[in-house]
């Protein structure tokens, strides 16, 4: 009660949050959850440091948080030495790098998202059967880097529809697939244009665009059109995180993303007071928490969310790390679930 006046004071002396929506579902998805499960799991059974090749995840606080337990991120192996555990990333890695990890004889666990892993999966499977592959991504995400160099040869990188015509295959036998954290509607047209172009080529059986990345936009287009302002909590290297901004901005919403709540500028909301709130797949809830209050500070007084698709996903540890994660662990041990 003796925050009001304050409150009160600061809203009327600059733009004023009426009321913040919440989009449904957000935040950390089951391969982010898992990926950062392994590096702590990893750091309590055999201790720090623990070397994780490229970031776990797209995410500062994240990154930080697990620095400070004792995770040392890498990009080049030669920075692990001899004997250390070493961890891939949940954006996967190249065939060249799991084999050069192996042959240093790390003890490895592999975090990539299993969703990255069946496209892997997918591209060695259809190379032994002679296809060549166009791969539907951004140039330069490790995601993508990792999938591309599943093969030596044969995987032809397209990022948007004039990339398409560009292509020349040397094989008639030609598959696609997809970076799983892209915008659905950016991929979609560029996957009609590889159909109208390649009309015998052979698509995945399932999409490959995460359920978790289609689920998070779908989210962003109920919102966007209720709200006068979309703030999306994600770092600036975080792939699902600038599609969400992307999307919103493009059904006309004006739209931010940022860090943490020490991001926000008072100034985006003059005029602006109904704040759409959503968060990429590798932000976690914290952080989300900690933009709330700072919306409150600037006037909002409810916090409304949306009705939502409730994931339900759960992808297993791998080998040697355990068979419950520590949430599961905490709430049947009766401290809850981990924040």
């Amino acid at each position: 009660m003796t925050d009001a006046p304050a409150h009160a004071a600061q809203a009327a002396s600059g733009p004023r949050v009426d009321d913040v929506l919440l989009a449904e579902p957000r935040g950390f998805c089951a391969g982010v959850d898992r990926a950062i499960e392994i590096v702590e799991r990893a750091l309590q059974r055999f201790g720090a440091p623990i070397y994780v090749r490229h970031e776990i995840v797209h995410n500062t606080y994240v990154v930080a948080d697990l620095k400070a337990k004792g995770a040392i991120f890498i990009e080049d192996l030669a920075e692990v030495p001899a004997g250390a555990t070493l961890i891939f990333s949940a954006h996967g890695v190249s065939r060249a790098v799991r084999d050069e990890a192996t042959a240093r004889g790390f003890q490895i666990f592999d975090a990539t998202c299993p969703l990255v892993t069946k496209v892997h999966v997918e591209v060695a499977k259809l190379a032994k059967e002679g296809f060549e592959f166009l791969m539907i991504g951004h140039k330069g995400h490790p995601e993508v880097e990792g999938t591309m160099g599943q093969l030596s040869a044969g995987i032809h990188l397209v990022e948007d529809v004039a990339d398409v015509g560009r292509v020349r295959p040397g094989s008639d036998k030609l598959a696609v697939v997809t970076q799983t954290t892209l915008s659905v509607d950016d991929a979609a047209a560029i996957l009609a244009e590889v159909k109208r172009v390649f009309p015998h080529v052979r698509e995945p059986k399932q999409q490959d665009i995460c359920y978790a990345t289609q689920n998070r936009q779908d989210a962003v287009k109920l919102m966007a059109p209720q709200v006068d302002i979309v703030i999306v909590v994600g770092s600036p290297t975080s792939s699902n995180s600038n599609r969400l901004r992307e999307l919103a901005e493009r059904l006309g919403t004006p739209a931010h993303m940022i860090d943490s709540a020490a991001d926000l500028q008072p100034a985006w909301f003059e005029g602006r007071p109904r704040v759409g709130l959503t968060a990429g797949a590798s932000a976690p809830q914290i952080l989300v928490d900690q933009v709330i209050e700072r919306l409150r500070s600037l006037g909002a007084l409810a916090v409304r969310r949306m009705p939502g698709i409730e994931e339900s996903v759960r992808f297993p540890l791998p080998m040697g790390l355990g068979d419950r994660s520590m949430r599961e662990a905490a709430a049947a041990d009766g401290a809850g679930p981990a924040a």
